[in-house]
């Protein structure tokens, strides 16, 4: 048998005051890369640690083909584009920035009223916003944040019993939303044919994003594992109204997971998400709505419960649900609140100490009628208990990290954010010319130039006007790059579905954009 030699690199907490991120383990073992995560951000025990990914170890990747070692069994056919050929960058980094080059302004001065006054009940896409509203990311990085938490995927993969799986894709479902607290800035409009890709070796996926419509707007992604373990896709198309004191955005588009081990394919939507205060007050920011995650192969449902806050605010946040068969019976229910973890226990259990609580609550109730009062000039937000009450017997399925100390000055980013417009040395070179970490707008506000942000902003605008005027005097229609519509073969709704060879690196007749 031959051997190879073992080296260990420990790449620690970087010097920076804002790094809080822990130590990341890269074990080599000849071909083969073991990643350990240690990090423990918040000082207290989470799900990633001790988490493992293993994979080969072959060249840069510049190949769109993802597979498996020659080991794993045969794939059930999905939408994947995977192959048994792996490429993954092998002189890899895990050294991302962990702040911006500038800290966000205040948005005391400016006033949103005069440009929402008239909008109110109206869906809000086609209204040119003031830059400084926004946060200095596309809309395409921002789902792009989906991914933080991509070990929760990997715990699915790996676990052989389908409702322990779905309660991992539960978790991840509702720490795909998690990054939303207190991210009251807006990410800027992808232009038409604007594209965004993402490879994360430490964490074994890659993404790729494509803006395949403006009006409405659309937005495709695609993700997969870099061990062929997984896929994980979807079409976005948030519809914001705005109504009087709040902007609601009404999640539209499916978003689909495929555990291809398994031969499995779960599917969901997203919740609604409200921002409070847009013209009085502080702004805050809720999550609420019936999330049903489907999984297509065995008829299991997971059906979650993003609560609105109430009058007194003691649902903020609190996101309770349940697993239940195709019969309907119910085997487990999962617990928690999406800014901060995720629990499951069974439901006995849980409905006894719900009725225990129940006891308890009654005459707190009858107090707090007495002494509350409504606001009329503010929605304020209610006071906010950061811990869950946990039931005797709970599993973790999923704790949130820590954000950063200087987060509020940096736009309530979370560490991953942070990362995303980062244009590391080399890219240049090999990410596609529609990237958005290529726009001129997103890049000066995140130096702090507010001035120059704007003036950039209205010329992509009126730059994207201009070619659609063009197309439409010529007769032509657009031609989406990466994503063809499709029907998605679980739900059978229409979608925009990857249609392969981004990872070629062919970027000819690429449309300039920018």
């Amino acid at each position: 048998m031959e051997t190879h030699s073992c080296e260990q690199i420990c790449l620690g907490p970087q010097s920076s005051k804002y790094d809080n991120r822990g130590q990341l383990n890269v074990l080599l073992w000849g071909p083969t890369i073991l990643f350990q995560s240690t990090c423990c951000s918040s000082g207290l025990l989470t799900d990633q640690t001790d988490h493992m990914l293993r994979f080969h170890c072959d060249q840069f990747v510049s190949s769109d083909t993802v597979g498996t070692d020659t080991h794993r069994e045969k794939k059930a056919p999905s939408l994947s584009h995977a192959s048994s050929n792996l490429h993954v960058i092998s002189n890899f980094s895990f050294n991302f920035r962990t702040s911006l080059p500038a800290a966000m302004f205040s948005r005391s001065t400016v006033s949103i009223w005069s440009i929402l006054k008239k909008c109110i009940g109206l869906e809000l896409s086609k209204i040119t916003m003031p830059i400084a509203f926004n946060e200095p990311l596309s809309f395409l990085q921002r789902i792009t944040e989906y991914m933080e938490h991509t070990y929760l995927i990997n715990r699915a993969c790996s676990l052989s019993d389908s409702r322990e799986r779905m309660q991992a894709v539960a978790a991840f479902a509702v720490s795909a939303v998690a990054s939303q607290w207190d991210r009251t800035g807006k990410p800027f409009n992808p232009l038409l044919g604007e594209t965004y890709e993402l490879t994360r070796e430490n964490q074994g996926f890659r993404l790729v994003s494509e803006q395949v419509s403006h009006h409405p707007p659309v937005s495709a992604f695609h993700a997969e594992s870099l061990v062929g373990d997984f896929v994980f896709h979807g079409s976005i198309y948030p519809k914001l109204k705005f109504w009087g004191k709040s902007v609601e955005a009404e999640p539209k588009g499916t978003i689909t997971l495929e555990l291809l081990k398994h031969h499995e394919a779960y599917t969901w939507t997203n919740p609604y998400c409200c921002v409070h205060n847009i013209i009085l007050g502080k702004l805050w920011i809720e999550q609420y709505g019936t999330v049903e995650i489907v999984n297509h192969s065995t008829g299991d449902k997971c059906v979650l419960n993003f609560k609105p806050c109430g009058m007194f605010g003691k649902e903020l946040h609190k996101v309770e649900g349940y697993i239940q068969d195709k019969s309907k019976k119910k085997h487990c229910v999962i617990y928690g609140k999406w800014t901060e973890c995720m629990w499951s226990v069974d439901p006995q259990t849980y409905e006894a100490h719900k009725k225990s609580e129940r006891r308890g609550d009654n005459k707190k109730q009858k107090n707090e009628e007495q002494e509350g009062a409504e606001n009329d000039d503010a929605d304020d937000m209610p006071e906010v208990q950061e811990t869950v009450s946990v039931v005797p017997g709970s599993t973790l399925l999923w704790r949130i990290d820590s954000r950063p100390a200087h987060s509020a000055e940096m736009y309530n980013f979370t560490n991953f954010a942070m990362s995303l417009n980062e244009l590391e040395g080399g890219m240049e070179a090999n990410v596609s010319p529609t990237d958005c970490r290529f726009r001129p707008d997103i890049r000066a506000m995140e130096n702090g130039n507010m001035d120059e942000a704007s003036k950039e902003k209205e010329r992509l605008e009126d730059k994207q006007r201009a070619a659609r005027k063009e197309r439409a005097k010529n007769e032509e229609e657009w031609s989406t790059r990466w994503f063809q519509m499709g029907t998605n073969p679980y739900t059978g709704s229409q979608g925009w579905l990857y249609s392969g060879g981004y990872f070629n690196r062919n970027y000819q007749d690429i449309p300039d954009i920018y």
